[in-house]
Order: C-alpha cells, then structure tokens, then sequence
C-alpha cells in the first residue's frame, strides 16, 4: 500500500498515516463486507495533529462510520425528518473494532482507548486492554491548552517501556500509583452527579497534581508543559498534560464558582506563552450521524471550498 500511494518506508507525516489508514480500511472493509462504492470523502477537522487530543482516532472512527455504512454492512440509521442519529450498540462496536485497526496503521500499537471514546463518547475506564464505560459522570468545565509542541506516541511509549525494563523497582510503584489516582478519580467523578458538592474539586485538583508530577517521573512530561501547569497555577489553577505528553495538550480543570476574569487572565497568559488555548467540557456524545441540513455554516463551508 505504501508502494502504491507513493509513501516512503518509515514515513510518519499525519497526512502520509491517514492516506494509508484510509486505503487499508477501504480495501479490507471492501474485501469482507462488499465493495465500497466509488465516493468523494472529505475530511475536515478542528482537531490539531499530534497534540494529545485523538485526532488520529476521530479520523478512524468517522472513516470507519462511513464506509461501514456506504457498503451496507452497517444501517444508516438517520431518518427522514431527523437532524442526528447513532447507531445500534452491535453496530458501534463493529466500528470501534474496525477503528482500532485503522488506528494500529497510524500507532503501531494504540490501545484502543482513544478510538473507544470517539465511538461511544462520555468517560471510559481503561485497565489492562479492558474497556468500560462510565454510566454516571458530571459535565467538567476546562481549559485546553495546545503548546503547539509535535511529540510522536510511538516514540513515547517506547521511552516508557525502556524505563520501565531499566528501573523496574522503581517504575512499577509509581504506575501502581497512577493508576490508584485514576480508581480515586473514578470514584470522585460518579459520586458527583448524585451529590454536586463543591468539596470535591479540590480533590480532583489535587488528584491533578499528583498526576503531573508522576507523570513527569515516568518520562512524558516536557519544559512547555510545565510552564503551562506554573502559569495556570498563579491563577489558582491545577493543570496535568493530556494524552501521550512530551508536549502537545494540557487540561487545566475549572470549578463551577471560578471568576470569568480569572479564566480570561488564565487564558490571556497562556496565549502570551504562544499556546492555543479555548474552553471547553469533558463529555461529549460519540460518533454521530448528521444530515446536512444540521451541520453549522463554518463547516458546510470548509467541505464546499474542499
């Protein structure tokens, strides 16, 4: 396949990636389910590449979405009259399944969390290649920072398991921990709905903290990011990387009660540091179906200038 798309052995440009994600879903989706029907398929993002955020797995599992369903092995599940769909709970995993391996073409060896979360949305656990959705979690208001900083997940995951086999006395308890942080933070985040008490920010910004600095331990933490985590901190801010780290993404967690002016003041220093730096919330819906008539004018017109 690299042959025939003109892509040189061991290229890892996103573009190149993605040509080669696209060509291996089509053909093997093609070969078990039926031909994929000559299409025109345009691809249009806000998510920034390389930076911690998924972007690889949204373009898997919307690719995966489509050509599923333009070749009949899944329904089209919008109807007449509608505005948005999703699929059946069968016809999902058929697309995180098939998304994992377009994930695998760019990642080598993903865990398949990412492409689990764009296909179901929410908040998911994952331990030991298992998955599990999170049925009751609260909508968390946060920053998201970009420090513009290219890092490679192949390469840092490769700098982990080499420390990991190095230090092994010292590596094990420190991952021991993150994941006794990740338990505490499961348990904060769904007692939360039921009891919307402001007590708990403070543990889950703690809980932040911890993360960061262990996170830093283990080897995936970077100069950026730390200055991130101080800028927001002289705002009374907690910050930790998100995603593989060695720069790209940060989330900065906002309580209800924090001021509009000390977001603004949190996010104008950001920008002055020449990061990229929006609000937003944790959970959002997963792979979705839209008709046209739905989609908001600024991407009609990034596909009509396509």
């Amino acid at each position: 396949l690299k042959e025939f798309a003109g892509i040189a052995a061991g290229a890892s440009a996103p573009e190149s990636l993605a040509t080669l994600a696209f060509l291996y879903m089509c053909l093997a989706i093609s070969a078990k389910y039926g031909d994929v029907p000559s299409v025109d398929i345009l691809v249009w993002s806000e998510l920034p590449t390389g930076a911690g955020l998924g972007s690889s797995a949204a373009y898997a599992v919307c690719l995966a979405a489509a050509l599923l369903t333009a070749c009949g092995a899944i329904s089209c599940p919008l109807k007449e009259g509608e505005s948005t769909a999703r699929w059946t709970e069968e016809e999902l995993n058929l697309i995180n399944s098939w998304a994992f391996q377009g994930e695998r073409v760019i990642h080598g060896n993903p865990s398949g969390v990412d492409n689990a979360v764009g296909t179901w949305g929410g908040a998911l656990r994952y331990q030991s290649g298992k998955i599990t959705p999170l049925k009751r979690v609260p909508t968390l208001r946060i920053l998201l920072t970009n420090t513009k900083v290219p890092r490679s997940t192949k390469v840092l995951v490769a700098g982990v398991k080499e420390k990991m086999l190095k230090f092994p006395a010292i590596m094990n308890p420190v991952l021991d921990s993150i994941d006794a942080i990740s338990q505490e933070c499961q348990s904060v985040l769904e007692a939360m709905p039921a009891n919307p008490s402001p007590e708990y920010y403070p543990v889950l910004e703690e809980l932040f903290d911890i993360n960061q600095h262990h996170l830093n331990v283990i080897g995936v933490g970077h100069p950026s990011l730390d200055r991130l985590c101080r800028v927001t901190a002289s705002h009374g801010l907690h910050s930790k990387l998100t995603g593989a780290g060695g720069g790209g993404c940060g989330i900065t967690l906002l309580r209800p009660d924090t001021s509009p002016l000390a977001v603004e003041a949190a996010k104008r220093d950001l920008c002055a540091c020449g990061f990229e730096c929006r609000e937003t919330n944790i959970g959002a819906p997963g792979v979705t179906l839209h008709s046209s008539s739905s989609l908001n004018a600024e991407v009609l017109h990034a596909l009509s200038e396509s």
